[in-house]
C-alpha cells in the first residue's frame, strides 16, 4: 500500500467508527535522502496496528512508539530523524537523510 493511498485514511475513519483510539503520522518535512515523500502518512491505533509508510520501514517502528504516547497523552508531537542523529541509527534511519514527522491522537 502507498504510504499516499486514500485508503489509509479510510482504514482511520474504520477504527474510529470501531471506537479505536488512533493516532495520524505524517511527513511534514525531507532533506536529502528520504524514503518517503512529504505528505506520506501512517495511522496507528492505540493496540500498535498500524497501516501506511512514513519512511519505507526504517523508523516506523519508533513511529508507532511515539504515536501510542500521543493518543495516551492526547497531545501532538513533531519527530525528527535523521543519520547525524544518534537515534536514526538505533531505528534504522541509515539513507543519508532526515525526515520530520507529525504525530497528531485524532478523537
Amino acid at each position: 500500500m502507498a504510504s499516499s493511498d486514500p485508503k489509509i485514511l479510510q482504514q482511520a475513519s474504520e477504527w474510529l467508527a470501531e471506537g479505536r483510539r488512533i493516532a495520524l503520522a505524517t511527513v511534514v518535512e525531507t532533506w536529502g535522502s528520504a524514503p518517503q515523500p512529504i505528505g506520506s502518512q501512517l495511522v496507528i491505533d492505540s493496540e500498535g496496528n498500524f497501516i501506511g509508510s512514513v519512511s519505507g520501514g526504517c523508523v516506523e517502528g519508533a513511529v508507532v512508539t511515539e504515536a501510542m504516547d500521543a493518543i495516551e497523552s492526547g497531545k501532538p508531537k513533531l519527530l525528527n530523524f535523521g543519520v547525524a542523529d544518534e537515534t536514526a541509527w538505533k531505528v534504522g534511519l541509515a539513507c543519508g537523510g532526515k525526515i520530520g514527522v507529525y504525530v497528531e491522537p485524532v478523537a
